[in-house]
């Protein structure tokens, strides 16, 4: 699926790298506001969602090379997030669903879970 696809199944709107959008697939997702646990537990390019508003996120997903972060419940980054967003090429998209109904938006239209780790 593409990053595209996915924000139009959430019903959301991009803050950043709209451009990449259409040519930037993932094929799973990620939900978490602990960064700690997407560190401890994402092992390959996911799209992640969060209810986390602040640079450490984009921080996290420079490290881990994900390249689509979706805020949940209406948040949106800062002006500085979404320019180390755009330095640092990930894609910012936003969605007024709380973080539950958009991952499951998401699971059903296709996207899982295999990015991350086995507890």
């Amino acid at each position: 699926m593409t990053v595209r696809e996915a924000v139009q199944v959430v019903e959301g709107q991009f803050y950043c790298g709209e451009e990449w959008a259409d040519s930037t697939e993932v094929h799973s997702a990620c939900g978490a506001d602990l960064m700690s646990d997407v560190m401890a537990f994402v092992k390959e390019q996911v799209l992640l969602l969060t209810g986390l508003v602040n640079p450490q996120v984009i921080r996290t997903a420079e490290l881990l090379d994900i390249k689509v972060i979706v805020f949940v419940r209406g948040k949106h980054p800062t002006l500085d997030m979404v320019d180390m967003a755009r330095d640092a090429q990930i894609i910012l998209a936003g969605t007024k669903y709380p973080m539950y109904i958009a991952c499951g938006k998401l699971y059903e239209a296709g996207l899982r879970s295999g990015g991350t780790r086995k507890i």
